[in-house]
């Protein structure tokens, strides 16, 4: 995975996340795409399936198909500064982006047949409104539970472009399954987070650091239910990275909780600062330092 050390002055593009979860005889796994090796943002990478917002995901009668209204969607947000349909737009671009990457619908009534037939739809080019329009469905919203807000800094780490991403957790729906869609990824795969963040230290995949502090943060939970009672019970983490380059030339990059972060509090599990060596982000400490418990007085402790 290559640095960038550009300043980037752009706005951050608004995107969408969703961490799908399932229950497995080990535990709680989670999806994960391989991106493809030409993608032009973290390619050859293991990702969450999601993506860029589009001006089609503001539409107002996209917005009446939500089982939620958009002022109800915005205070789950639990951001004062985004509106209404703004918030609704970021509900869309979730569920929109799932189906497009990984085949999984968030509608009621839906099954594997509904999600096959609406996948149809978009491949051939209809506009998700429309198609949902098609086949009547009702979103579901209700079932994207807000978990974190990562807003990549002036000097990204990995990639020139920046981005304001909404990560949402949510259960794979009865009856579905997830599929990695050969556009725009190579491979699809479940791993319990511990275990895909040991395969990453082993070398075998490659992940960005939001995507290892956020499995650091779910190896927190063995169960489906426990992440999501945990995300109904807080507000969303945001994420600021604060990265800069040690004596020896470095990158380091810090989280909520870490003395060179302006935000003194620790506000998720795992390690507050990743440092980018051996061709890899890692704690300082090593691999077990991945697993810490945030405490509210920012000590860290084993779980």
């Amino acid at each position: 995975m290559q640095m960038n050390f550009d300043v980037v002055d752009t706005p951050p593009r608004p995107a969408a996340t969703v961490v799908i979860l399932r229950n497995a005889p080990q535990g709680m796994e989670t999806f994960l795409l391989r991106r493809h090796g030409a993608a032009a943002v973290l390619g050859g990478a293991h990702v969450f399936p999601g993506g860029k917002v589009d001006p089609s995901d503001a539409d107002a009668g996209l917005h009446t198909r939500l089982d939620q209204a958009p002022a109800a969607l915005a205070a789950r947000l639990n951001e004062p500064a985004t509106a209404a349909p703004d918030a609704a737009a970021l509900f869309v671009a979730a569920m929109r982006e799932v189906v497009e990457e990984c085949g999984v619908l968030f509608a009621h009534g839906a099954d594997a047949d509904t999600a096959a037939a609406l996948v149809k739809l978009l491949r051939a080019q209809v506009p998700f409104a429309s198609a949902s329009a098609a086949l009547s469905l009702r979103l579901d919203a209700a079932s994207l539970h807000p978990w974190s807000r990562w807003i990549t800094p002036r000097i990204p780490t990995v990639t020139r472009a920046r981005f304001d991403t909404r990560f949402f957790i949510a259960a794979l729906p009865e009856g579905q399954h997830a599929l990695h869609d050969t556009a725009e990824s190579s491979d699809g795969i479940w791993l319990r987070p511990r275990d895909a963040l040991q395969h990453y230290w082993d070398g075998a995949i490659e992940f960005a650091p939001p995507q290892i502090m956020t499995l650091a943060h779910l190896a927190q939970y063995t169960t489906v239910q426990q992440a999501l009672a945990s995300a109904q019970a807080q507000r969303p983490i945001l994420v600021e990275p604060a990265p800069f380059n040690d004596d020896d030339g470095a990158r380091i990059t810090c989280y909520p909780g870490d003395a060179r972060h302006p935000v003194t509090l620790c506000q998720m599990p795992g390690p507050t600062r990743l440092v980018f060596r051996n061709q890899r982000f890692e704690p300082p400490d090593g691999f077990e330092a991945l697993f810490l418990s945030a405490a509210p007085s920012g000590k860290r402790t084993a779980p």
